[in-house]
């Protein structure tokens, strides 16, 4: 892939890029970490830095945030891996990634694919906590099954209450015999199936969730006392999960219907922010986690897309409370496609994924400013902290381009020169 085809000018960004831009050596995970000193000055000394994606599916940002993974963890002292994946989910992947079980069980260890976690990358990361002295801890992040189904985060639910307060157990029971009936892969399978349900069905699944969570806020100190704290908090926690899970299926079918309210998104968001709080909260005081989602999640500001406000991303709520302890480091590309994803209640995850043809890049965009200063072949880092506010008003997200204050979002940027598709539905064998 080459950029001849785009203009190079001598612009303000153009200059301030060539100066504050550096060249990576390669996508090779288990290559020599030292060009990638230069992040340090993106992520000072931050608890939280997240790592994004402008796409998924996208095997160079996969690689890419591996080799960023490995330096985190080996030179900056990260011992935990936050991913755009279920909480409930999250638990039974840690621990096989820590070594329980056999390298083969790693299909039957539910989860969802969209933000990298394919069984590539998941073998590797087993394979580095096996022999690096810098193993990471894996957590979950997102609602269930990319928002598809209630089970992962209702059964361990259900086995607490069934210790601490077993006449309850039956509004899971029944939010989980209408759940079943439409839940799938993804919310982009449920949410469909959800608008298919009678009214009178989806508010008695709400009702049922929304009952439990009154009752187990009120009983909080007899179920502490009961189970202990660590089992309350964590059972709290995947409670929280199936109520934004069950918000989301109504907010994604009014998206997918052009009808969905003004940022609605943000519920999902905002979970997830709460998430990383959570596991703050319940780690060690000098803990340092790395975050991996789209970049459209970790930005610090407001997605806005047509001028309309989509979603306030779990990066602006994690900035407002962690400040300077909170950086975001975007990935984007200056290729000339890019995986897309495509509902279609078909599939088996509810999408399906094409490679997307694209236009060359923006004036003010990070990739031309890329391009334009001479990195539009190579893989760079672009440290933004101390770029001029307001030149760069646009980036990549998936196949269009988004319009945003690209310094006020972002720290830094990752920019690879190509793109490759893949394609998992889960844990399973590629």
């Amino acid at each position: 892939m080459t950029t001849d085809h785009v203009s190079v000018s001598s612009t303000p960004n153009t200059d301030w890029f060539r100066e504050h831009t550096s060249r990576l050596s390669g996508s090779d995970v288990d290559a020599p970490l030292d060009d990638l000193e230069p992040l340090r000055d993106v992520i000072g000394d931050a608890r939280v830095v997240a790592v994004g994606e402008g796409a998924h599916f996208v095997g160079e940002f996969t690689s890419t945030r591996q080799r960023v993974l490995r330096f985190l963890a080996e030179r900056c002292g990260f011992t935990v891996l936050g991913f755009e994946f279920g909480f409930g989910e999250g638990i039974a992947l840690d621990n096989w990634l820590r070594g329980e079980g056999d390298d083969a069980e790693l299909g039957a260890v539910g989860g969802t694919t969209n933000a990298g976690v394919n069984p590539r990358m998941v073998r590797w990361l087993r394979r580095h906590n096996r022999t690096s002295s810098h193993p990471l801890r894996f957590v979950g992040i997102d609602t269930p099954m990319a928002g598809g189904r209630l089970r992962p985060d209702l059964e361990p639910l259900a086995e607490y209450l069934r210790e601490v307060d077993p006449e309850v157990v039956g509004l899971i029971d029944r939010a989980l015999g209408i759940a079943d009936r439409f839940t799938g892969g993804s919310v982009a399978v449920a949410a469909p199936g959800w608008a298919r349900l009678e009214a009178a069905d989806q508010d008695a699944l709400t009702a049922s969730l929304a009952r439990l969570s009154l009752r187990f806020r009120s009983m909080e100190p007899l179920y502490v006392s009961r189970g202990g704290r660590s089992a309350y908090d964590a059972a709290l926690r995947h409670l929280e999960a199936a109520l934004h899970t069950d918000y989301m299926f109504g907010a994604m079918r009014d998206v997918f219907t052009g009808q969905g309210l003004e940022g609605d998104a943000s519920v999902r968001d905002h979970h997830m922010a709460e998430s990383v709080r959570w596991h703050l909260d319940n780690a060690d005081p000098d803990t340092r986690i790395v975050l991996a989602a789209h970049n459209n999640h970790i930005q610090k500001t407001p997605v806005y897309f047509d001028g309309e406000l989509a979603a306030l991303p779990m990066g602006y709520y994690l900035d407002r409370v962690l400040g300077e302890n909170y950086r975001a480091l975007a990935q984007t590309h200056t290729a000339e496609h890019v995986a897309e994803m495509h509902p279609d209640e078909r599939a088996e995850s509810g999408l399906t994924v094409a490679e997307e043809p694209l236009d060359a890049p923006e004036p003010g965009s990070v990739e031309a400013a890329v391009i334009d200063a001479g990195y539009g072949d190579d893989i760079s880092l672009t440290n933004l902290r101390e770029a001029p506010v307001g030149r760069l008003d646009r980036i990549r997200t998936q196949s269009a381009t988004q319009l945003t204050p690209v310094v006020e979002a972002f720290d830094g940027v990752l920019t690879v020169p190509t793109t490759t598709t893949y394609y998992t539905t889960g844990l399973r064998e590629e």
